[in-house]
């Protein structure tokens, strides 16, 4: 029946793969051990963990000074310029459009870095998305976030 020939083919590869000899290790006289593949997918990330490790290790001396005072100039986008901001730089402090994605350390660090300034805070705001109409068209203002940075005193920054 040809239905049924598939288990003969499957129980002749069982014997043929009994009836196969084992290796030989000459070099001990003993029959060579088998070596699994997890064994050898372990000692191979073992190997590549240690290089990895190599790698990332740097002595402290090697951080330069542009290292240790970085700044991104993604984090501020554009000074927001309005009444109220025009008001507020009287008073030392800026206002910027800002990176949604930014924390208030690395707005520091930005505007540090960029306008040469000392910042003593920085406040966030996030400004909501907000519904416009044009004509029958109806849809939303996008959102974004606003920081307002307070300065050192006696300092400076040229926006216009």
């Amino acid at each position: 029946m040809a239905i049924l020939d598939f288990l003969k083919s499957k129980k002749e590869a069982e014997k043929s793969r009994k009836s196969a000899k084992k290796p030989f290790d000459k070099a001990q006289g003993k029959p060579a051990k088998k070596v699994s593949a997890t064994s050898v997918r372990q000692s191979s990330e073992s190997e590549g963990d240690k290089k990895r490790e190599e790698i990332t290790k740097k002595p402290a001396s090697a951080k330069s000074s542009s290292e240790a005072k970085k700044f991104s100039y993604d984090a501020v986008k554009q000074p927001h310029i309005s009444e109220k901001a025009t008001g507020l730089s009287e008073k030392d402090q800026y206002t910027f459009e800002v990176a949604p994605n930014y924390n208030k350390h690395e707005i520091k660090d930005a505007v540090e870095g960029i306008y040469g300034v000392d910042v003593l805070s920085v406040n966030i705001i996030k400004i909501p998305a907000k519904k416009r109409r044009l004509g029958r068209t109806e849809g939303f203002r996008k959102s974004f976030k606003k920081a307002i940075v307070k300065i050192k005193e006696g300092q400076k920054i040229e926006i216009l």
